[in-house]
C-alpha cells in the first residue's frame, strides 16, 4: 500500500538535483523504501525518514550530480511495510555505481563517527571541527577518518590468470590475490610480499590500473596488472582455501559486479577479444 510519506521518495535511478536524498545506516545496512510503483527508492526530502539519535552526527555534502546526501547512523533497524533494510554490499544493483558510491562515503563517515566518541589521549568527549573530522576541546587533538590501504593483483602467466579463494570470502567464488599495505612499505612491496606470501610466486612488470574505495568499514583498494615471474603454486592455507590458473573460457564463479576484482578480471578477460 502506498502511504502519503511516499510523496518525497523517488526510483534510485533517477536522482534529481536539487534533492535532499537521505542515506540512513544501521550496522552496514541501508535503509531503502518502496515508492507508489513498488520500485526501491531513496528516503528524499527535508525530513529524516526517522528518528536521528541523540549525539549522532548528520553529514551533509553535496555532490557532483547537483544533490545534496544527509547521512547519519540510526539507533534500530525496524522495518515497516514501505521501509526496509539492505546491506550496503548488496544494493550496488539497485543503487548503480554513482549512488552506491555516494552511499559508501556515507557508510565511512557514519562509521567514523559512531566510533570516534571521545578523545584516545585525554578521554574527553569529541566535538565537530570540520564537515568530515573532530576534535577534543580539551587537549585539542584532531581525529580525521582513517583509511585502511589494500593491493590487490591480476597476475598473468600467459592466456591464464591466477584466481584464488580467501577464507574471508562470504560466498564461494574466485577473486585476486589482495592485502592490507604494512607500515614502511610502498604498494608495489606490499604487493610483492603479498603474492609472494600467499601463493609461494614472483610476479614482475608490475602495472597499476585504477583504485576504489572499499567502505568495509574504511577501506581503499589499490588495483594493478602484473605478469608471473618463477615459482611454484604453493596456496598459504591459512589464508587461502584454494587457488588455480584460470583460461577465459573456463572461469570459476567470479565475484560480485561491484568489486574491483571483478573489474580487473572483466579487463583482463577482454583485453584480447
Amino acid at each position: 500500500m502506498c502511504k502519503s510519506a511516499n510523496k518525497d521518495l523517488l526510483p534510485l535511478e533517477e536522482p534529481r538535483r536539487g534533492i535532499n536524498y537521505w542515506f540512513v545506516f544501521h550496522h552496514g545496512m541501508l535503509l531503502l523504501k518502496r515508492n507508489c510503483q513498488g520500485a526501491e527508492a531513496l528516503p528524499s526530502g527535508t525530513e529524516p525518514p526517522c528518528p536521528i539519535p541523540q549525539g549522532s552526527r548528520l553529514f551533509r555534502f553535496n555532490t557532483d550530480e547537483g544533490f545534496e546526501a544527509r547521512c547519519f547512523h540510526a539507533a534500530e533497524a525496524a522495518g515497516t511495510a514501505v521501509c526496509e533494510w539492505v546491506p550496503l554490499r548488496q544494493s550496488f544493483p539497485l543503487l548503480g555505481p554513482t549512488l552506491y558510491n555516494i552511499a559508501g562515503k556515507g557508510a565511512e563517515l557514519t562509521w567514523f563517527d559512531e566510533h570516534t566518541r571521545f578523545c584516545s589521549h585525554c578521554g574527553a568527549p569529541l566535538v565537530e571541527l570540520t564537515p568530515i573530522s573532530k576534535v577534543c576541546p580539551q587537549c585539542r587533538q584532531e581525529f580525521w577518518p582513517q583509511l585502511s590501504v589494500a593491493v590487490i593483483v591480476l597476475i598473468r602467466r600467459g592466456h591464464q590468470a591466477l584466481l584464488v579463494r580467501a577464507k574471508n570470502f562470504r560466498k564461494h567464488f574466485f577473486g585476486l590475490v589482495a592485502g592490507f599495505v604494512e607500515t614502511g612499505e610502498t604498494l608495489e612491496e606490499a604487493l610483492l610480499r603479498e603474492v609472494r606470501e600467499e601463493t609461494g610466486l614472483h610476479i614482475c612488470n608490475l602495472r597499476y590500473r585504477y583504485s576504489q574505495p572499499w567502505p568495509y568499514p574504511s577501506g581503499l583498494m589499490i588495483g594493478y596488472f602484473a605478469d608471473y615471474e618463477s615459482g611454484e603454486l604453493r596456496i598459504d592455507e591459512s589464508e587461502l582455501i584454494e587457488g588455480n590458473w584460470f583460461d577465459r573460457d573456463n572461469l570459476p564463479p567470479l565475484p560480485d559486479p561491484c568489486s574491483i576484482a571483478r573489474r580487473l578480471i572483466e579487463e583482463w578477460i577482454t583485453e584480447e577479444k
